[in-house]
């Protein structure tokens, strides 16, 4: 396979240019099991069907100090940045109050947008 600085080929051998729209997040102990619960059963799903992402991945850091909360993350694939930025325009403000409203200070997260390089 050539290289192919920040793409894939799809089926068809064209470049795809590949995004991840990477969330991390600390979590208060205390809440922990049932945010945990809650992002699988209603914030994932609901990022997701806003059709600007076309695969996830939900996970939890390692070798880190723990004492103050676990450490997740989840990484949104996007096949492109306009998809990426639609998303952002149109659902991310409303998610984002939606997780201060149901957990207020008890999660710190941080978001980063990442390319993949092959």
């Amino acid at each position: 396979m050539p290289y192919l600085s920040g793409t894939q080929l799809n089926t068809t051998n064209q470049a795809v240019n590949m995004f991840i729209y990477n969330v991390t997040t600390k979590v208060d102990p205390a809440i922990h099991e049932d945010w945990v619960a809650w992002m699988r059963e209603i914030h994932i799903p609901e990022i997701m069907h806003s059709g600007c992402f076309t695969s996830f991945q939900f996970v939890k850091l390692l070798e880190l100090d723990d004492s103050d909360g676990p450490t997740y993350a989840v990484q949104y694939r996007s096949d492109s940045k306009a998809a990426y930025n639609l998303y952002l325009e149109k659902f991310a403000n409303k998610l984002r109050n939606d997780v201060y409203v149901k957990w207020g200070n008890k999660v710190i997260s941080f978001r980063s947008l990442m390319q993949v390089v092959h």
